[in-house]
């Protein structure tokens, strides 16, 4: 046999034992069928088997980064990377990113597109799905979900993802189907957003979210907002998983503070390393780092409708006025990849290799003439809670634009309540987004004319009107196009600085086990660690 060939027998016999297909004994034989010895087939057992074979137990302490006193359970209203994590350990999706990045089911078993243009879906859901109530989850419950971010009175911020959905209606006693005023490809992707979590129906039609009851690997048994949530596992829960008997989440926004409680083992994993002490941090004994590329990024802001960004050559200059790469080897560590002005990574489908615009103080001093400016002075607000780092990459912009005539102050903003206070509120921001899926479900939450979350007030019709055809647009080649003439449009008209792509960088114990991949979507395994994770 080949060594390719010994190879993928190998990854095989692995796969199979994880699986618990086949015992010790079988695992023995098949390794030593392949010319492998008994001390190495043994070695071999229990660091990549016995190990990595999930088993029930232990309370797992995840030490999480931007956690606020003003968080709430309303799913409509989450924003902060604690509540993202608090959701997925908690509640239930119709679909989820599974650990290698696809899709994969979470409520629903299965989903079919009942027309040929996708504007009907038809979701299927688990037979065995219970909230924590011990009530099962039924089509109504689903349906009241979805439609809790639909209509002119509600106040979520996934409002602009389901615009086109036009009814959502029981299929009997355990499908829901979806109707689109258009085809959208990509509807079983946006039902792994974070908001779309599904929760009990109330009488009038509402969704129960205060109670903090849903349907998923774990229930809760206190919260605080922003300090810390006791988890119990839900053993009504309907998948395999669950590992761990209890989640403890602690808020620590501190780095610091983080790091120095995993080193001594008061938890056992980190959503998010200090960057500049990453190589300290994988020299202590029993620390694991996680270094995960991902289609995350940071994002500049700028209220387009609020002078000086009303004026494109003002936000061409600052686009001009930026080093990226500096960014990425001196606060990303190089942990990161440059970014260009638009939100759509190379790492996801249907990236547009566009022209890469690059740090040039000729040019943004050209364009601020062109706004009929000698100088700028803007205020960029920060802070360290949402990005570790945050306050120093805003502090080397502004070293960096000043030879341009350019004078940035960093207001460092208070770490609590900067989503509420700052973000949205004030005209120039830095910003912390996880990866989506697909270009459609970036777009739509951020860019789009009327998106809750459209942060600098972007309003373009071409934009608007190739965001509506892409997304019924079946054809791969020709969405390709219209998502790449959206990303220049975004590039060189948007009000967005996009100046890298950052990746998850995590920590753990290591006895903290998890597959070989993991995903990059959300930290700690697309915050789905609660379910996938176990302990040695």
């Amino acid at each position: 046999m080949s060594d390719k060939q010994i190879d993928r027998i190998v990854a095989e016999i692995m796969a199979q034992a994880r699986a618990r297909k086949i015992g010790r004994r079988g695992f023995m034989e098949g390794m030593l069928a392949t010319g492998a010895t008994v001390t190495g087939a043994s070695a071999l057992w229990g660091s990549k088997v016995a190990a990595q074979t999930p088993k029930r137990g232990g309370t797992f302490r995840a030490g999480l980064h931007d956690g606020n006193t003003a968080d709430s359970l309303d799913p409509g209203t989450t924003e902060s990377v604690y509540m993202i994590q608090l959701n997925h350990a908690t509640r239930s999706y119709l679909t989820e990113i599974t650990n290698t990045n696809e899709l994969g089911p979470d409520l629903a078993d299965s989903w079919e597109a009942t027309q040929d243009d996708a504007s009907e879906w038809r979701f299927v859901l688990n037979p065995d799905a219970t909230f924590h109530n011990g009530n099962k989850v039924t089509p109504e419950d689903v349906v009241a979900s979805i439609n809790f971010h639909r209509g002119e009175a509600t106040a979520s911020a996934a409002k602009a993802l389901l615009t086109d959905v036009s009814d959502v209606k029981a299929d009997g006693d355990n499908a829901v189907v979806v109707t689109m005023a258009s085809g959208n490809a990509d509807l079983p992707y946006l039902m792994s957003d974070y908001h779309l979590v599904i929760l009990p129906a109330k009488p009038d039609g509402g969704i129960d979210w205060e109670s903090g009851v849903g349907s998923g690997p774990y229930k809760i048994v206190n919260h605080e907002p922003g300090v810390r949530s006791e988890l119990e596992r839900h053993d009504g829960w309907h998948r395999e998983g669950a590992w761990f008997d209890g989640v403890s989440m602690l808020a620590l926004n501190d780095p610091n503070a983080r790091q120095t409680a995993l080193i001594t083992g008061e938890i056992d994993a980190v959503s998010l390393v200090d960057l500049k002490t990453v190589g300290l941090l994988q020299r202590a004994p029993g620390v694991l780092i996680d270094d995960v590329a991902s289609g995350a990024h940071i994002t500049l802001p700028m209220f387009v409708d609020v002078a000086p960004f009303d004026d494109l050559n003002v936000r061409l200059a600052l686009k001009h006025a930026i080093n990226r790469q500096e960014i990425i080897d001196k606060i990303l560590f190089g942990h990161g990849t440059i970014g260009n002005d638009h939100p759509i990574a190379p790492s996801l489908p249907f990236h547009a290799d566009l022209e890469q615009r690059t740090y040039d103080p000729d040019k943004a001093n050209f364009y601020l003439k062109e706004a009929g400016m000698d100088s700028l002075n803007v205020q960029l607000s920060s802070a360290d809670s949402v990005f570790s780092g945050a306050v120093e990459m805003c502090v080397l912009f502004s070293e960096q634009a000043r030879p341009t005539g350019i004078n940035i102050e960093v207001v460092r903003e208070p770490n609590d309540g900067y989503w509420s206070n700052v973000w949205l509120v004030k005209p120039f921001v830095f910003v912390a987004w996880g990866a989506r899926p697909t270009p459609d479900v970036m777009f739509s939450l951020a860019y789009k004319a009327d998106a809750a979350w459209n942060e600098s007030h972007w309003q373009n019709e071409r934009f608007n009107e190739l965001l509506l055809l892409a997304k019924a647009e079946l054809d791969e080649a020709k969405r390709a196009e219209m998502y790449a003439e959206m990303q220049l449009l975004c590039r060189d008209d948007g009000g967005t600085i996009v100046p890298v792509f950052n990746n998850r960088v995590m920590a753990r114990r290591d006895n903290v086990m998890h597959e070989d991949s993991i995903a990059s979507n959300w930290e700690l395994d697309g915050a789905r660690a609660y379910q996938r994770w176990w302990f040695a």
